[in-house]
């Protein structure tokens, strides 16, 4: 009994050395293994700053083979491939933080969104949609329905953006009237590309409902009238116009003249011009006014006074085509000539061009094609800005 009691007493001590030793041996290679995490680590953040991406990259890979299990790490990684293009990669890295089944949920919601900007970037819209959707209830869900509200836009799923903005209103993210007209006004346009005139009617209403200052509707219900050779009705769909949004007025001012025309209202619709123009000056409603006036003299005063107000090549064009109609004061060789060259000389500025991106179109554009803005552009051509 005492042998065994002094083996036991020796053995202790030998346990204790050993367990020490073995920590201590863990413990340096778990310094080691810090150490070479936290200087691949901060290499990269090092190149990225100094914008050598994909020396960012390689150093970013060798800290996640140091250490796989750091999420920071796959994050700074997935996001460096998202920037230069790498989308498939992108997806690889999130898709892979997503497996772990130690991802801490806050984490894997932060995994989830990453993983949805990837496929939008990648244009793979279902499997984002997917994504997004699934981020509901999280704090990532005010991101997520943003997100989804631009992709509807791409998608042109406008009932679905239309439920999008209004949980947007509901959560407090801001007001989305001016946009849920714009999407009421694409399905109304929709409607009338099927022949579907009653649904169109309906979705213009429920536009006017959603923003009752919204020039849109307005333009698109006269536009509708119009083209149903129903005149007057066109004309009294545009007034309201006139007075809530006289700049947008010069979008339909030739139309408004030539339904005047065609109802027999060319008297009236030119007082109410004239008076438009004092107030809101543009070539395009001085050129509906002059499509009204009778009197010639009247005419060429009205180009030559604007000219001196507000110079375009547009209003030079007007005063020149008046001069050949009337055959007053030149050469009609070189009236002809020189038309010409201004109209050639204001092709160029005869366009709309985006504020935000700066995208240029002939006709004028509710939504930019280039970024996907809404009311981004000026409802004056270029020659007028």
């Amino acid at each position: 009994m005492d042998f065994d009691l002094q083996w036991l007493l020796l053995a202790f001590p030998v346990t204790f050395l050993l367990g020490w030793l073995a920590s201590r041996l863990d413990l340096k290679q778990v310094r080691r293994e810090e150490n070479a995490s936290p200087q691949a680590y901060f290499k990269g953040l090092n190149l990225l700053l100094n914008e050598q991406q994909d020396k960012a990259i390689d150093a970013f890979i060798e800290a996640v083979q140091h250490d796989p299990d750091t999420s920071d790490l796959h994050f700074a990684l997935g996001n460096l491939f998202r920037r230069r293009g790498e989308y498939e990669r992108a997806i690889r890295v999130h898709q892979h933080l997503l497996s772990r089944a130690d991802l801490k949920n806050e984490d894997r919601n932060r995994a989830q969104h990453a993983l949805a900007q990837d496929f939008l970037k990648a244009g793979l819209l279902d499997r984002a949609e997917e994504a997004l959707k699934s981020l509901e209830g999280t704090a990532f869900g005010t991101d997520a329905r943003l997100a989804l509200l631009t992709l509807f836009e791409r998608s042109r799923h406008w009932h679905a953006a239309i439920d999008t903005a209004q949980q947007l209103e509901k959560a407090g993210a801001g007001s989305f009237a001016s946009r849920m007209a714009h999407y009421w006004c694409e399905v109304a346009h929709e409607a009338d590309a099927k022949g579907r005139a009653d649904e169109a009617e309906q979705a213009l209403k429920r536009a006017r409902e959603a923003a009752p200052q919204a020039a849109r509707p307005v333009v698109m219900e006269g536009q509708r009238q119009w083209r149903a050779r129903a005149f007057e009705a066109a004309m009294q769909a545009w007034e309201p116009l006139m007075v809530s949004s006289p700049q947008f007025f010069a979008l339909v001012a030739h139309d408004y003249a030539q339904a005047a025309q065609h109802a027999q209202r060319g008297t009236w619709a030119l007082e109410r011009l004239e008076a438009l123009y004092a107030q809101s000056p543009s070539v395009e409603v001085l050129a509906a006014l002059n499509l009204l006036q009778p009197d010639s003299q009247i005419r060429r005063d009205h180009w030559i006074a604007h000219l001196k107000q507000q110079p375009s090549l547009t209003a030079a064009q007007g005063l020149i085509k008046e001069r050949l109609n009337t055959g007053i004061a030149m050469n009609t060789h070189e009236v002809e000539s020189l038309q010409t060259a201004v109209i050639a000389a204001s092709k160029p500025l005869q366009r709309y061009r985006c504020a935000a991106c700066g995208f240029e179109g002939q006709h004028y554009f509710w939504q930019c094609p280039g970024c996907q803005s809404w009311d981004s552009y000026p409802p004056r051509k270029l020659e007028e800005q």
